[in-house]
């Protein structure tokens, strides 16, 4: 059950963060900057989504407490949000590279490390509901499993950390259409994870009426 458990964790945040179709984002946006530019921007961006997201896991249920919002209640519309996010993976036209014209003057307005990288392209929403419904699933199960998700989180964002880093190697591998499907497949991984929760937490409601 453990293992069952911490795999589902896995796949699941690692699906909704999907690295994988951030790649060509971070690629155009870096046009032209050295490695070690780039090293640092992937250190920061990966440092503060990590940050945000051990932040809802750990006080995400202290949040729903002061805002009176039940766990299952947040399961459902957790639910609804990733399914939201589910469908539009499947049915987008796919990641795209945004013209490299338009790339050096993005860069130079933001940093992009905190934005578009870290919020919310690696800790968006869906992210962030996903960690919150794992935590709560994990101290049902048991304490210790709590840290598992820890755990899950850093290894997720080590995995978008190395996908960046990697990524003009990625680019050239797998291409904007190898980008494409991976997007797709993901999606049908996290509608049927979103749809799990919606019928959990409905079972749950109808069992505390």
């Amino acid at each position: 059950m453990t293992y069952e458990f911490l795999l589902q964790a896995f796949v699941t945040l690692l699906v909704i963060v999907n690295p994988f179709s951030v790649v060509p984002i971070f690629v155009s946006l870096t046009q032209g900057d050295s490695f070690a530019a780039k090293k640092k921007i992937v250190k920061k961006a990966c440092l503060i989504s990590t940050s945000l997201l051990l932040f809802f896991a750990l006080a995400g249920d202290k949040l729903l407490d002061l805002m009176r919002i039940t766990p299952h209640a947040f399961r459902i519309t957790g639910g609804l949000l990733l399914l939201l996010t589910a469908i539009k993976m499947v049915v987008s036209e796919g990641a795209k590279r945004p013209a490299s014209s338009d790339a050096p003057e993005t860069a130079n307005a933001n940093d992009i490390s905190v934005y578009p990288l870290a919020i919310p392209l690696l800790a968006g929403p869906g992210a962030l509901t996903t960690v919150v419904l794992l935590m709560q699933e994990a101290t049902d199960l048991h304490l210790h499993m709590a840290f598992g998700v820890i755990a899950v989180v850093c290894l997720v964002t080590a995995i978008a950390w190395a996908c960046l880093l990697l990524g003009d190697r990625l680019m050239s591998l797998l291409g904007d259409t190898g980008t494409n499907v991976l997007t797709r497949v993901f999606g049908i991984i996290l509608a049927a994870v979103s749809v799990d929760n919606i019928i959990k937490g409905i079972i749950t409601v109808f069992k505390l009426a």
